[in-house]
């Protein structure tokens, strides 16, 4: 396998949450080569989180139902441009991808039988584990061969005018009052927690002298569910839903006191960025896709356990509870639209418990400026 490259393709055509957890391997290859030219290929609508990264040259994108035509299309704009192309997921597109655009390319492949002619493709794989390894971890692993040192915190990045468009929105950010982010609507239903719960945490957080600001998603169900909340709140509560993108959340997350979300791309933002974090888990694995502490070492499969709320470093993951904690499943109903029991009836007095402990050990932190 080739250990010098001057070009790079990284394919993560997922989630954005996914994307951002990929930003490790492309940090880990700039720092090693920092002459390298690296691109990425994600899907249209989840570029936003990585088209400020100041490690990445160019961001491919491409339709998550691409027909054969833009498939083809997309291939032929890629095919062999690069020294070196990896594949982060283990699918059958990302993979092609990858060994479509690099002269060597890596992937990780699952351990079935019918990714044969994967591993036959390749010149480099690592066995995917989607159980017992964490995502950020699983992503390292692809580098081994090269022998390039894992940097392993996500990397959050904006530029100064979404900086601008934060502080127009927002303006409070940059003052001396201590204020708390609350993500109250993850994309999907079987994610969230209850309307009632988040107000009460957020008039439990105003009562504390700590300014509540609210994002969450513009569907119009997520709207139905933010005005449910915000009638619960002050009036004094700042409402950015809808208002700010992501790139822009970046400089507001940056400066807040506390931080309380579900297992989302806005999570891991947070996390990663060194905000005191609370992530709301019901059936998601957190060994998996537990938020990545900042600064945490890429030592060990993962920094989470399977059950149970813990801590590590600036995160704190609080898990519903009940004996199928947790089941792996979109939600009770089995799709992504149906609830959660476990998060349904997580009681607010466990949140209240942790964000009392988090606010008291953690002292306004000065801005973190990101170019």
């Amino acid at each position: 396998m080739k250990k010098t490259y001057h070009s790079v393709l990284v394919v993560c055509t997922r989630r954005i949450g996914d994307v951002l957890l990929a930003t490790p391997v492309i940090r880990s290859l700039k720092v090693a080569a920092p002459h390298a030219a690296i691109d990425m290929l994600v899907f249209s609508g989840t570029e936003d989180v990585v088209t400020a990264n100041p490690d990445i040259r160019r961001v491919w994108t491409v339709s998550p139902g691409a027909s054969v035509r833009e498939s083809l299309t997309m291939l032929s704009q890629i095919w062999r441009r690069y020294d070196l192309a990896l594949s982060v997921l283990p699918g059958d597109r990302p993979v092609f991808y990858a060994w479509a655009a690099g002269r060597h390319s890596m992937a990780t492949v699952t351990p079935e039988r019918k990714s044969w002619w994967k591993r036959l493709l390749l010149d480099g794989q690592e066995s995917f584990d989607n159980y017992d390894t964490h995502t950020v971890v699983m992503n390292l692993r692809l580098l081994r061969v090269l022998e390039v040192a894992a940097i392993s915190t996500p990397v959050v990045t904006w530029t100064s005018e979404d900086e601008v468009a934060a502080r127009s929105v927002f303006p409070g950010m940059e003052g001396s009052e201590r204020y708390a982010v609350l993500h109250v609507t993850p994309k999907f239903v079987y994610k969230a927690w209850t309307a009632s719960g988040w107000a009460m945490l957020g008039r439990w957080i105003r009562n504390c002298g700590v300014t509540v600001v609210v994002v969450g998603g513009t569907s119009p169900d997520e709207r139905v569910t933010v005005s449910r909340i915000l009638d619960g709140l002050p009036s004094d509560v700042i409402d950015l839903t809808g208002r700010v993108t992501l790139r822009a959340l970046g400089p507001i997350l940056s400066r807040a006191a506390l931080y309380v979300g579900t297992d989302t791309a806005v999570t891991h933002m947070a996390a990663a960025l060194g905000v005191p974090t609370i992530a709301l888990f019901g059936p998601s694995n957190p060994v998996k896709w537990g938020p990545w502490p900042s600064h945490w070492p890429a030592d060990s499969p993962s920094p989470w356990k399977r059950v149970g709320s813990q801590r590590q470093g600036n995160v704190y993951v609080l898990q519903g509870e009940g004996d199928c904690v947790p089941c792996l499943h979109e939600g009770c109903g089995r799709h992504v639209s149906s609830v959660s029991d476990c998060l349904q009836q997580l009681p607010v007095s466990r949140v209240i418990e942790v964000a009392e402990q988090l606010l008291q050990q953690q002292h306004r932190r000065p801005a973190i400026v990101d170019a």
